[in-house]
């Protein structure tokens, strides 16, 4: 591409770069300019224009941002029409964003005239939300720049960006009882893990307060399976602080497994993940009562976009830190330094 001072009767057909503004005429940048274009840029007085020329093996900047877009779009995904070497990615649903931010980063290194930015990765995105967007930085792009970056974005089976949607689900809470615990607290429980899962589409569709022994939540896992939940949560009494304490206990005695205890996120570091009958179960950390973002929500999501959650997908996060006594509970008895090298 050929940029700069263009006399003007060279410029038919070339690319405006500069807005102008004078002797009558009110051309915005990026114009491409016809005959007539140029005829009245004449009799405004222009000797010579500010412009771009594309070569053969240039390609339009608008022509460039669609070619690339639609090469990056996944399910869930609206491209909208290219406009100053712009093309958006919109979310059609609610949902989570699903990134590839490694083949990302390689196609943004491929020529710094054709660049994506996104959401970060398992972003919660809302309808008609702004995903990406493929901007061309000049006026054309290198026909073998945009073939690179088509390549990349065919290069491994599935598409750089897409978005999950969230599905419905029906889950079921367990909540253990120690001398002491109070209903207030309990209820509180209720109203926050409800609010969540309404916010996603899903329902709380049934609760047990049981002691907070193994055999008891056993006997309410199983309650709530025969309801038809398709999610178990377990709210206990005190921290989980061990592959071996209640709570663990008590979903391998319903005939469940533990997958993994502890993740890099703080707060929600003693969260468990589990199964039962091939549906999720999660023993929840302390700050799950507050209606602060925590890693609980983190998990919740992406449960609710159908993603699996194992150990390798933990992306150390620090949220903040919720401001009432879900703190104490979450870090009492020596959590920080229990579950501090802990990857899941």
């Amino acid at each position: 591409m050929r940029f700069g001072d263009t006399p003007i009767d060279e410029a038919t057909g070339a690319i405006l770069g500069h807005s102008w503004r004078s002797g009558g005429v009110n051309f915005a940048k990026g114009r491409t300019l016809s005959a007539g274009d140029v005829a009245r840029l004449k009799a405004a007085g222009a000797a010579t224009v500010v412009a771009a020329r594309l070569d053969p093996d240039d390609m339009h900047e608008d022509e460039a941002a669609a070619t690339v877009a639609k090469a990056l779009a996944g399910e869930g995904i609206e491209v909208t029409a290219p406009f100053t070497g712009r093309c958006n990615h919109f979310a059609r649903g609610a949902g989570l964003a699903i990134v590839d931010h490694a083949r990302i980063d390689a196609l943004n290194e491929l020529d710094e005239s054709v660049t994506v930015a996104t959401l970060p990765p398992f972003a919660r995105v809302e309808p008609r939300q702004m995903v990406a967007t493929v901007k061309i930085i000049p006026y054309g792009a290198p026909r073998g720049a945009v073939r690179r970056a088509v390549e990349v974005a065919h290069s491994a089976n599935r598409p750089l960006v897409s978005v999950a949607p969230f599905r419905a689900m029906r889950a079921g809470l367990v909540q253990t009882k120690l001398p002491g615990t109070r209903d207030k607290v309990l209820d509180k429980t209720v109203g926050t893990t409800t609010k969540r899962l309404t916010s996603l589409g899903s329902t709380l569709s049934g609760e047990r307060r049981v002691a907070h022994d193994a055999k008891s939540i056993a006997a309410a896992l199983k309650e709530l399976q025969a309801d038809g939940c398709d999610l178990f949560l377990i709210a206990g009494a005190s921290a989980i602080v061990d592959r071996h304490d209640v709570v663990p206990l008590g979903i391998a005695e319903a005939g469940g497994k533990v997958h993994h205890f502890g993740m890099p996120v703080d707060p929600g570091n003693l969260l468990l993940t589990a199964e039962l009958d091939g549906r999720p179960v999660l023993g929840l950390p302390g700050c799950a009562k507050s209606p602060k973002y925590n890693g609980f929500d983190m998990v919740l999501e992406r449960l609710a976009a159908g993603l699996q959650v194992g150990r390798a997908d933990g992306d150390g996060v620090v949220a903040d830190r919720p401001d009432d006594g879900d703190r104490e509970h979450d870090l009492g008895q020596g959590a920080d330094q229990h579950d501090a090298a802990v990857a899941w």
